[in-house]
């Protein structure tokens, strides 16, 4: 609902471009069952350099849970 748009919108503004923070937002998204939520916070960490949210990406890649354009929008970020 609202409130819990307005708490993840509190969240980000909190974030920023920590790609720490970005990757961990997504392992909730992820655990809470919203995956498209998740992906998009992995590789926005995985295009500022942080390698643990390129993995998850690569893993549900080869899993068949990320799409080609999803894991390859990160890898050439990554490679910026």
């Amino acid at each position: 609902g609202k409130t819990s748009k307005i708490i993840i919108w509190k969240r980000l503004q909190l974030v920023g471009r920590q790609p720490t923070a970005r990757h961990n937002l997504g392992c909730m998204e992820w655990e809470n069952n919203q995956l498209e939520r998740a992906l998009k916070h992995w590789i926005i960490a995985a295009k500022l350099g942080f390698d643990t949210s390129l993995d998850a990406l690569k893993s549900g890649y080869k899993a068949g849970l990320v799409s080609k354009e999803d894991f390859a929008a990160a890898l050439r970020g990554r490679q910026a």
